[in-house]
Order: structure tokens, then C-alpha cells, then sequence
């Protein structure tokens, strides 16, 4: 059955995991294919991915018809960037480098139509008149401001980077390991209280299986760059071992 972003909305409130994949390879086949493994939801990463928006209304249409719904990373936090892919297509958006519950605001605010926020009428393919707005939590100043981001009227989920997080906090290394994990499953923990639907990046199933293990219902299992080359190089080493 073919979801829509009204039932990713509903399922988180009510606790309920759904799973996604990360897209940043180019073209609307990529995500068709991505979407067609079983996906809930499709994630166009436009921040870090070889994406560009003119791609967008191809791919989530392809996104769309496969039976997932088409989310996108946008560029940046800024007005324009986080408006655009909803005007082309995307039914939600998870927005990065939010700095705090202020500024998430901004980014609920960018997402509605007057009066509730200042998203201006001009959409050209798909996409929502109720998009969901997810936050991401990657620096040290979302994370002091946390309790009061998940307090923000109109979002629908906040989402870690555990990659950026570190890297604000000083948390890089091997030895640091522990400690980010602690710091990502307090995330998970005051968020799961606030009742506020959460996620945290991840790159395969058994690491996406610990977070929602904790509580994360925005369950990304997969990022297609990471996983086409780990299934690649598998397949060398087993054809090579048997040469």
C-alpha cells in the first residue's frame, strides 16, 4: 500500500517505526529502486548528495509511485532552500544545521502557508499543502537548546547527525566512542518523554535496529552510495576467493 505523508505523521505519533533509505546517487531510477526494496520513505539528500533540485519533481514522482513517500535533505536551513523542494515535489523535508529552538521556528514557519508560517503559494509538481518538517540535532547548540527545539509547535521530528554531532563536540575519536553513544541515546530518551518522534543516522540495519531498539521511529536503515559499494565489493572478494 502506498503511504503518503499523512501516514508517516500518524505512525510516528503513535510510536510506531517506519524505515527509510538515504538517496544520494542521481536520477529518478535510483530512487524508484530504493523505494521498490521496501522502503517507507525515501530520503533525497540535496545537502551531501550528487542530487540537484532540478532532479527532484522525476524523482519523487518515481519515489511516489513505488510506494514511499519522497522526503528531502535540503541544501541548507536557509528560507529559500527549505521551501524549494517542496514546491517540487517533496512531501516533507528534513533540514540541517538547525541551531537551536528559535531557529526551528523559522524552519516550521518556511513550511506553512500564511497565516501559520510564510511559505509563499507557487508549487509546481507534488508535494504537500502539510509537508512534515523534521529538524536535525548535528551541534552542540541544538543539543544545549534541546528540550526547548522539542517543544516547537508544528514540527514533526527531529533527527540526529551523529557525524556533525561529534565533530561539535569534540567527540571524534575512537576513545570517544562510548560517549557519543550515551549522548545519542539521551537524544533518543528525552525526545521519546517529550513525545516528540526522533531518528539518528545510520548506515546499515543492525546499527538502524539498536536506535529503534531505543525508541527511534524514524528508522533510516540504508544510505544506497554506502550499501551498492559494500554489496560490490562483496561480490568481488566472494568471486575472487573462488577463482
Amino acid at each position: 500500500m502506498a503511504l503518503d505523508e499523512t501516514d508517516l505523521r500518524a505512525r510516528w505519533s503513535a510510536g510506531r517505526a517506519c524505515h527509510g533509505v538515504w538517496n544520494m546517487l542521481p536520477g529518478a531510477v535510483s530512487g524508484e529502486v530504493l523505494a521498490r526494496a521496501g522502503a517507507d520513505f525515501v530520503v533525497v539528500d540535496l545537502q551531501h548528495g550528487a542530487l540537484v533540485e532540478a532532479d527532484l519533481p522525476g524523482v519523487a514522482a518515481a519515489i511516489t509511485g513505488a510506494g514511499a513517500v519522497p522526503l528531502v535533505r535540503t541544501r541548507s536551513p536557509l528560507f529559500p532552500d527549505v521551501g524549494r523542494p517542496l514546491d517540487l515535489g517533496a512531501r516533507g523535508v528534513i533540514v540541517p544545521n538547525v541551531r537551536d529552538a528559535e531557529h526551528a521556528r523559522e524552519v516550521v514557519a518556511a513550511c506553512r502557508y500564511a497565516p501559520a508560517g510564510g511559505r509563499s503559494i507557487g508549487r509546481l509538481s507534488g508535494g504537500a499543502e502539510q509537508p512534515l518538517v523534521i529538524a536535525m540535532v548535528e551541534t552542540a547548540g541544538a543539543l544545549e537548546d534541546l528540550d526547548a527545539v522539542l517543544a516547537v509547535d508544528g514540527l514533526d521530528g527531529i533527527y540526529v547527525g551523529p557525524g556533525d554531532l561529534s565533530l561539535s563536540l569534540g567527540l571524534t575519536g575512537e576513545d570517544s566512542r562510548a560517549e557519543l553513544r550515551a549522548v545519542l541515546s539521551s537524544v533518543i530518551g528525552r525526545a521519546r518523554a517529550a513525545g516528540v518522534p526522533v531518528g539518528v543516522h545510520a548506515y546499515d540495519g543492525a546499527a538502524a535496529a539498536g536506535f529503534a531498539a531505543e525508541g527511534a521511529t524514524i528508522v533510516t536503515v540504508a544510505v544506497d552510495v554506502t550499501s551498492l559499494g559494500a554489496a560490490v565489493a562483496h561480490h568481488l572478494a566472494t568471486a575472487r576467493d573462488g577463482a
